[in-house]
């Protein structure tokens, strides 16, 4: 059995929060292989858990993929201020063609096209992607699992960081399907009386009021917030006020496009263009542009550089779906040149935190040891990019530990799931729900 069908046959997805299945990266052929650890989201730290915790084992994911793909080299882009990550990692680099590119503190670090180009120099062509360059890109925790999948063991839990109005911010490892509130409360509970999760951080996650979210192949954290907290109500506005608010309001002082990390690198982005926008929607028809194309909904726009507190991101995410809906191609430049100023405008972590209003939980949420136990786990048949699962149990029926519970069809783009642990089927829709057999 080749790695592709090893990975592909263990469910391995992105576990950064992309959710690419890995089978098709790895069935490519590449010149190097570049593990994400970067890990910019304010407040989460659960790459650098993974790396100081499983440096081997990530180190061994990456030269299975670099044999597999045929890449000559290694290169794992980690944050210089994760001392304890970068030492695991070096240790477990030497001897190898693996390397080690330190970051500065910044965001977004992590994203794909900047973090080609910091570790390579190479640019990644406009709505393009990096094979383009002959580059493979995972995250840390994702080359954990190739190394797991190419000994047969598949991915049934998720190293996740609890942070933000929580007693006890912490880095746990739990199983698949584990609901955010089962994690928060088994580890020391909420420190407020009325929490909204951000699912994945801050500035690129996913806002929610219902605590029973689980947790997913692709989840790396979540943030809690007070829902009176100015960023959560900032968030939890409907797209319609958003929108409102950006045609009255916006003046074009374009701190939304030079701030845009996507625009300073060289490509064609520009929020305060797709503002304008928000003005020809009086018809009643949608109406966009192709400067939002190329956007990585990092969110610096909206949370950091716009002095208004309007909703540049927001708009960019509308006029990217609604590009979609119409099926409209990039047709935009394709050339591409680094911004003089693009070093200068770099945004700091600490910079951004202070801008976000967290500084009082900015804590290192160390991985702990805990043993979590949940008594039902919620599996969503869609943890990946490309297609839903297809259950293979009916309610009812007993399942082992690791036993395949979901699948793709065969030529469709996916990954399949599986049991954390034994249980029993208790319901099939959207979503299996398994209880643990004692």
């Amino acid at each position: 059995m080749t790695l592709a069908e090893q990975v592909k046959q263990a469910g391995v997805v992105g576990a950064g929060g992309g959710g690419f299945p890995t089978h098709v990266k790895v069935s490519a052929r590449a010149e190097v292989v570049i593990a994400n650890g970067a890990e910019c989201e304010p407040l989460l730290h659960k790459d650098a858990a993974v790396m100081e915790r499983q440096a081997r084992e990530m180190v061994r994911g990456m030269m299975l993929a670099m044999e597999a793909v045929g890449a000559k080299e290694g290169i794992v882009g980690i944050k210089a201020k994760k001392a304890q990550a970068v030492e695991a990692v070096h240790a477990a680099c030497q001897g190898t063609p693996v390397r080690v590119q330190l970051l500065g503190d910044y965001y977004p670090a992590g994203d794909e096209y900047d973090l080609v180009y910091t570790t390579t120099g190479r640019l990644i062509p406009p709505a393009g992607i990096p094979l383009q360059v002959g580059a493979v890109v995972c995250n840390v925790e994702t080359f954990v699992n190739v190394a797991a999948a190419a000994e047969g063991r598949p991915v049934t839990h998720k190293t996740i960081t609890l942070a933000g109005a929580v007693k006890h911010p912490i880095t746990v490892t739990v199983p698949v399907g584990t609901t955010f509130r089962d994690a928060i409360e088994a580890t020391g509970g909420f420190a407020t009386d009325q929490p909204v999760l951000c699912v994945g951080g801050l500035m690129m996650g996913e806002t929610t009021e219902d605590l029973d979210t689980p947790v997913t192949k692709t989840s790396t954290g979540v943030v809690v917030l007070p829902r009176d907290h100015h960023i959560i109500q900032r968030k939890l506005k409907p797209a319609a006020a958003q929108n409102a608010i950006g045609k009255s309001a916006c003046d074009q002082c374009r701190y939304c496009t030079e701030y845009c990390p996507r625009f300073l690198l060289g490509y064609a982005v520009e929020p305060h263009q797709v503002m304008r926008s928000l003005a020809f929607t009086a018809t009643g028809a949608e109406y966009w542009n192709q400067w939002a194309a190329l956007c990585c909904a990092c969110g610096l726009c909206t949370l950091y550089a716009c002095p208004e507190e309007l909703f540049p991101k927001e708009a960019c995410d509308q006029s990217k779906a609604e590009m979609r809906k119409a099926n409209l191609k990039w047709t935009g430049p394709v050339t591409v040149k680094p911004h003089p100023m693009r070093d200068g405008r770099r945004v700091p972590i600490k910079t951004l935190m202070k801008k976000l209003h967290i500084q009082q939980y900015d804590h290192p949420a160390h991985w702990e040891d805990v043993r979590l136990e949940p008594r039902r786990v919620m599996l969503p048949l869609k943890q990946n990019a490309g297609v839903a699962n297809r259950p293979l149990v009916r309610p009812g029926e007993r399942v082992r530990a690791g036993q395949m519970v979901g699948q793709v069809p065969e030529q469709a783009l996916g990954a399949p799931i599986h049991s954390p642990f034994d249980a029993r089927v208790v319901s099939v829709n959207d979503r299996l729900v398994l209880e643990r057999i004692p």
